[in-house]
């Protein structure tokens, strides 16, 4: 077999896990994780229930895919602090512009993935599997806020009292998916607006400025 039909299969292999992928978010975003069968994942992708069995196994493996996918915006097996808008953020000149640049970053995440990951959340009470994803993506997302805030500790920024961790632990809730979530969706507040209240909140709670 020769390189270029590998390298065929490998990419149709790709784009398959991917469709299967996009497909479940929509549907789980939609109707929630528990109404969403793997039959209806098929349907949704185009493809035959044993593709997706034999691509992911479970619909749990389906979802961890899916969630990857959204929060990262791409496949690419690059961790979150090496994304381009992380390190622009943390290079920007000033404390004030490394918020404004955390927040947009945060906010195209959030405009691709909120909404599945409050299907995570509202399914995690009832399946052990998502309990496990979900607790990790809340890690992960801490551990993000961290560096911000060494960033910003760094810079001599954090508001007077305040310490990395607590700095972190404060972004951590304003930069949440309910937030995110609570205010473009059910109050119906567009997204500009989310993130000019979200930039004014961190720059108020943790740098101790108004923008």
């Amino acid at each position: 077999m020769d390189t270029q039909t590998v390298d065929g299969r490998t990419a149709r292999s790709r784009a398959t896990r991917a469709r299967i992928a996009l497909a479940a978010a929509r549907l789980f975003t939609a109707r929630g994780y528990a109404a969403t069968s793997v039959q209806a994942i098929a349907d949704e992708a185009g493809v035959g229930v044993q593709t997706v069995y034999y691509t992911f196994r479970t619909k749990a493996a389906v979802l961890k895919e899916a969630v990857d996918r959204l929060v990262a915006g791409d496949d690419e097996p690059v961790p979150t602090l090496e994304r381009p808008w992380v390190r622009e953020a943390l290079a920007a000149p000033d404390a004030a512009g490394q918020v404004r640049l955390q927040v947009a970053g945060t906010a195209e995440i959030m405009v691709r993935g909120a909404g599945l990951l409050e299907a995570v959340r509202g399914a995690a009470a009832d399946e052990p599997d998502l309990a496990a994803l979900w607790e990790v993506n809340v890690a992960q997302r801490r551990t993000v806020q961290r560096v911000f805030a060494d960033a910003l500790a760094d810079r001599g920024a954090l508001r007077p009292g305040t310490g990395p961790e607590e700095a972190a632990d404060t972004m951590l809730g304003l930069l949440s998916p309910e937030l995110f979530t609570l205010y473009t969706v059910h109050v119906g507040r567009p997204v500009r607006w989310w993130r000019d209240w979200a930039t004014d909140a961190v720059l108020s709670q943790v740098v101790g400025v108004s923008s």
